[in-house]
């Protein structure tokens, strides 16, 4: 095993996970699942087949990746996120489930508790406050908070906010080009 499994943790031996990463006690990861290189799953998270993490991704305890979660490199995900996966949710169904992708970019954070609808989209180095509930798509470099989630600034890829001039403490500045946020190199 090129990777750490806690003695309590349940990994199902066709799910893919990737070189040292590791894997935590009560973790059930099901057969399909895709974990990247390098990841930290901790505590009491469940990660269903169809979902994929990329490599250096951070899952804080009690999170629930499901079925079209694809998250991607270096994103951090706060404890007990709830990414839902059902748009209109109900026990006994009579017409078919159909599945809505979601998408977490490169270097997002997600806080604590907030909760990510299906079928959106968080941007590469987006910032979710903790507590938020996300119903649309968040652009990249873009800090949201709140219920429903409201843009509150920008962020730099350090994890800090900048300032009204785009510009960060650690040095780095940014544009905006066609609504989009752009880093100046």
């Amino acid at each position: 095993m090129s990777f750490f499994k806690h003695d309590q943790a349940l990994v199902h031996p066709k799910a893919q996970i990737g070189q040292e990463t590791r894997i935590w006690a009560f973790v059930n990861i099901l057969e399909g699942a895709i974990i990247g290189e390098h990841c930290n799953i901790c505590d009491g998270c469940f990660i269903e087949g169809g979902s994929v993490v990329g490599n250096h991704v951070t899952v804080k305890n009690g999170v629930e990746i499901f079925s079209g979660v694809t998250i991607e490199d270096d994103v951090f995900i706060g404890a007990h996120t709830a990414f839902v996966n059902d748009r209109y949710p109900r026990s006994h169904r009579q017409d078919a489930w159909v599945l809505e992708k979601t998408l977490v970019k490169k270097g997002a954070t997600i806080g604590a508790n907030a909760t990510i609808l299906c079928g959106v989209t968080i941007g590469e180095y987006a910032i979710i406050g903790a507590g938020s509930v996300v119903t649309k798509n968040v652009s990249d470099y873009t800090i949201v908070i709140g219920n429903p989630s409201r843009i509150s600034g920008y962020a730099c890829r350090c994890g800090r906010k900048l300032n009204d001039d785009l510009k960060c403490s650690c040095g780095l500045s940014y544009i905006i080009e066609c609504n989009h946020l752009l880093p100046r190199f």
